[in-house]
């Protein structure tokens, strides 16, 4: 029944190409006269006078919710697409056709249990926004205190779950013939990159998953006074609704309006580069979804030129491994270390501990150096990332499949990015926040931190240590009294151990404050 069902799926997808005319629009990009022929060929009797972009708007629209969802990521991408594509795509932001008010008011009132008109004292029926999974309205409620307070509700769309499921188990399918017929497969781990876009896509139809999501934020972002993130309603919480505080904002594609306002827009630039970087090396807890649909901008005079992040349904987290390693390659790349970078690419086991660093090293150099010191509107992600694949097939580099969400996010910064400031210089943005993240991972008070950290287990521990060691003690008495002996020997030679220790860790504690003032000096210098 599933093939069945697969196949349908399939039959659809392909029907939507030839619908829409996207083979045609793929062969008319080839070169060869004999492609070109056999697009004209296959386009008679079928009408494709509406522009390119819009075609394949449409039927990213039509193909639901993943193909929306790729249409959003290629439209952060201006210098991979031409023009009038890239203004199309980037109706999917928050343009796509809503569902009926009506469906919207019942999952409301399902999910709630009460009228509408009950729980709010306004309720906009037309909706604001509408993406790809979920449409949202504005409203009016009436707190605890009495205080009428502006509210958006997030309505999830309806039978998204039976269309989400057809198209991961078509992309199932066809991972599994990329592993077992390409040569690359297994290294690509297409099997593992689909399940890692099955659980975010499903985590994204729990709402109640996205206001956690939210509210995590909110807290990791206290302080940091460059981004406002939404209060939770959580008394008007649910997996298909979830109630929050409104926020007024001008979204981030408008940068004439922002500049007219009065807004810093390379300063906005900046700011975003070191959200994206606290987000991910400091609490291992990022948004993952950064497309401009998402992001507005406060002219609010107490919170002016902040951004207002929106939508949470995709984040993305990093282990202490994770974020030490990307931390030593992003520094390496900065400094331009490549040997370093290609030694941390053996150590972790991304490429076979056979190959050999200063190839793996000259490779890197070779895509990375012609990048430097150029601004960022002279830089394409794309290409890098192209040809640092093709020195990962070389080299049998193995995709992590974990870190596919940051990758994606990178792009989406990297979109924002030069929207924004097209002279913003990535790499001497990010560095100094590396800087400093490094020298707090090695210095005193990360050990302190670590101490306090296991704290609780030694203090359980050691209470223990003089019971179990008296029983283990009474054990050999029958007839083994030289183990008692070497027992005794074992535990002179531990205490002085212990000391020697205790005398080291004084010393270890007294040189690390030492070197974090000579770090400060001449660390990435």
């Amino acid at each position: 029944m599933k093939r069945w069902g697969r196949f349908g799926r399939g039959a659809f997808i392909v029907f939507i190409v030839l619908r829409y005319g996207l083979d045609e629009l793929v062969l008319s990009s080839f070169q060869k006269p004999w492609i070109r022929l056999l697009a004209r060929v296959l386009s008679l009797g079928r009408d494709l006078r509406s522009p390119r972009g819009v075609r394949l708007r449409e039927a990213l629209e039509r193909l639901g919710p993943i193909f929306v969802k790729f249409g959003q990521v290629l439209s952060t991408r201006r210098d991979l697409l031409a023009p009038d594509i890239a203004e199309e795509l980037a109706k999917l932001q928050d343009r796509v056709p809503p569902f009926s008010s009506a469906i919207a008011v019942a999952s409301i009132e399902r999910a709630f249990n009460r009228k509408v008109d009950d729980i709010f004292e306004t309720f906009e029926r037309e909706p604001v926004a509408s993406a790809s999974i979920a449409q949202v309205h504005f409203a009016t409620l009436r707190g605890k205190g009495g205080v009428l307070r502006e509210v958006a509700i997030k309505v999830l769309r309806p039978g998204m779950l039976p269309v989400i499921d057809k198209d991961l188990s078509l992309m199932r399918m066809m991972a599994g013939w990329v592993e077992s017929l390409s040569a690359d497969g297994k290294r690509l781990k297409p099997r593992e990159v689909v399940a890692e876009f099955d659980k975010y896509l499903h985590d994204e139809l729990d709402l109640v998953r996205e206001a956690a999501n939210a509210a995590q934020l909110r807290r990791n972002m206290q302080g940091l006074d460059l981004v406002l993130i939404p209060e939770m309603i959580w008394d008007f919480c649910h997996p298909e609704v979830i109630v929050m505080e409104r926020m007024h904002g001008v979204p981030i594609s408008q940068v004439d309006r922002l500049r007219a306002a009065g807004v810093d827009i390379p300063k906005l630039a900046r700011d975003g580069v070191t959200l994206f970087f606290t987000q991910v090396f400091r609490d291992g807890f990022f948004h993952a979804d950064m497309h401009p649909g998402n992001i507005q901008v406060s002219l609010a005079p107490e919170t002016f030129g902040r951004y207002i992040s929106l939508d949470f349904g995709i984040v993305g987290t990093l282990t202490e491994y994770d974020k030490e390693y990307l931390a030593q390659n992003f520094t390496a790349f900065f400094r331009r270390d490549y040997k370093r970078v290609a030694e941390l690419h053996i150590e972790s086991g991304w490429v076979p501990p056979e190959t050999r660093v200063d190839e793996l090293e000259s490779a890197i150099r070779a895509v990375c150096e012609p990048y430097f010191d150029r601004p960022l509107k002279e830089i394409s992600l794309g290409m890098v990332l192209m040809r640092l694949f093709q020195t990962s097939r070389r080299f049998q580099v193995e995709i992590q499949p974990q870190l596919v969400l940051l990758q994606k996010t990178l792009l989406n910064i990297e979109g924002l990015g030069r929207d924004l400031d097209p002279e913003l210089d990535l790499w001497s943005t990010a560095k100094p926040f590396l800087e400093k993240w490094m020298l707090a991972q090695i210095g005193p008070k990360k050990l302190w931190e670590e101490l306090k950290s296991q704290a609780p287990l030694y203090a359980k521990l050691l209470p223990q240590l003089p019971r179990l060691l008296h029983g283990y003690l009474q054990q050999p008495q029958k007839n083994d009294t030289r183990q008692i002996e070497q027992l005794l020997t074992e535990q002179r030679r531990t205490n002085k151990l212990l000391q020697t220790l205790i005398y080291a860790g004084m010393g270890f504690v007294f040189s690390l404050l030492v070197m974090q003032v000579g770090m400060h000096l001449h660390l990435f210098s």
